[in-house]
């Protein structure tokens, strides 16, 4: 057990950690022993890299166990999905079509909502969720659309929440079959673990960005269905290899959706659409399938009543 950070042994992984050291007592005898790394306060030579998501909790809060760190989160999870299990019925019953939309701060999140309104707002009624630490700039953005829009700000807070969104929808009270677009706080790595009650996580990576970037924060395209390769407009003037972040992202999660888009230019943005009113579609077709059998089942109980 480390008796600086409270990790159980075996929790957290220091590569070329193990050191040895000499003492000499007052007689002058020298002891040697060597011993795993205990604290933070010498210098050592490079010997390896660093894995502090290697324990069971795949993270290392300073003063907390493995243990306590995974029941924490499992508490939090547990509340957070009973929220959204709430958002998902509401949403189902109403035929709503609810996306949630992620990415790293700068992937064209809210340009590519806005050009995803403009084609779609005449057809379908949308709200939109804008989700940042601060400002009510996007919400703003969106509202200037034309469409609703509810900005949450989360303060210190890194993601929105089955609770937060939860709370939007009294707010925005969304018509049934319409189209319900959240957009997350710029982050990929915790709202990766925050389900909202959407139908799907739609995932933005710019071509700004690294073709390696699936591969670095597994979590959010793992838990993604949808992913939106932004910005392609810009792949002439930028050495990015389009086809190896797919191969990358399908490395992760072989189940992606994968659309190449540029929100500025338009290119390749109908094969979204596409995809959004096939969503809305389905959506309404479960509804009616709920409701008819509603239907039957309150003509079953007439029947009995009158049989009676």
């Amino acid at each position: 057990m480390c008796t600086v950070c409270g990790c159980g042994e075996g929790e957290t992984k220091i590569e070329g950690a193990d050191h040895a050291h000499q003492h000499v007592h007052a007689d002058g005898t020298v002891h040697s022993h060597t011993h795993q790394y205990k604290h933070h306060h010498h210098e050592h030579g490079v010997g390896g890299d660093l894995d502090f998501g290697a324990g069971p909790a795949r993270a290392h809060v300073p003063g907390m166990s493995q243990a306590r760190t995974v029941q924490i989160e499992q508490d939090i999870l547990a509340k957070n999905n009973a929220y959204a299990s709430e958002n998902r019925r509401y949403f189902d019953e109403r035929g709503i079509f609810a996306l949630n939309l992620v990415s790293g701060p700068g992937a064209g999140k809210t340009t590519l909502l806005v050009k995803t309104i403009a084609a779609l707002k005449d057809k379908v009624a949308i709200s939109v969720v804008e989700g940042d630490q601060q400002t009510s700039s996007d919400a703003e953005r969106i509202r200037a659309t034309g469409v609703a829009a509810l900005q949450i700000n989360t303060g210190k807070g890194c993601h929105l929440d089955g609770y937060m969104v939860g709370h939007a929808l009294e707010r925005l009270r969304p018509a049934e079959e319409s189209l319900f677009l959240i957009e997350n706080v710029g982050n990929l790595v915790c709202p990766a673990a925050f389900d909202l009650g959407e139908h799907h996580k739609v995932a933005i990576l710019s071509v700004t960005e690294g073709e390696d970037k699936p591969l670095k924060y597994p979590d959010m395209f793992r838990a993604a269905d949808v992913l939106l390769l932004n910005k392609c407009d810009l792949l002439p003037y930028l050495e990015f290899d389009a086809d190896l972040a797919e191969a990358n992202a399908r490395r992760v999660n072989p189940d992606l959706t994968i659309f190449r888009v540029s929100a500025s230019s338009g290119d390749g943005l109908a094969a979204w659409l596409s995809w959004i009113e096939a969503g809305l579609e389905t959506q309404r077709g479960k509804r009616m399938e709920t409701v008819d059998a509603l239907k039957r089942r309150v003509a079953g109980l007439e029947r009995k009543l009158a049989a009676n």
